[in-house]
């Protein structure tokens, strides 16, 4: 079953996407990065070329050709995956897919809507018996 993990307080949810995808790459894992749209992917895809002078980040967007071998893929529209280890969700509602994933991770910012939204998510997962974890980020 699907392991669901809430990062929650979080500043920037793009630069946490990036610090998560950039843990879950070293540690051997195949990250999807979905996001609500492709403007957002191409701010990600960005973000990811400058995350950091000393970790790179391989990293492509999910139609390119070298999907099915990058560590790190981001996404915006629904599957075909070439994955399913692990999905960084930036939405504000569950994904209808997510239980495809070993692991979810959803992350939720301070903004008073998206932390309403990260509590209805939250509800979702727990009445239907998912094993969770939370982080809360706010209190680093």
């Amino acid at each position: 079953m699907t392991k669901v993990d809430f990062y929650t307080g979080v500043n920037d949810k793009l630069q946490t996407a990036c610090l998560l995808s950039h843990k879950a790459m070293q540690n051997g894992m195949r990250v999807l990065l979905h996001t609500p749209d492709e403007s957002t992917a191409e701010q990600l895809n960005k973000l990811l070329w400058e995350f950091s002078a000393t970790a790179f980040i391989p990293h492509c967007l999910c139609g390119d050709e070298a999907a099915a071998e990058m560590p790190v893929i981001i996404g915006h529209q629904r599957e075909p995956f070439p994955h399913s280890e692990l999905l960084i969700s930036l939405h504000s509602v569950s994904l209808p897919f997510f239980s495809r994933f070993e692991r979810v991770i959803e992350i939720v910012s301070q903004e008073t809507e998206d932390a309403k939204a990260g509590r209805e998510r939250y509800g979702f997962y727990r009445e239907r018996g998912y094993e969770m974890r939370h982080f809360d980020l706010s209190k680093r």
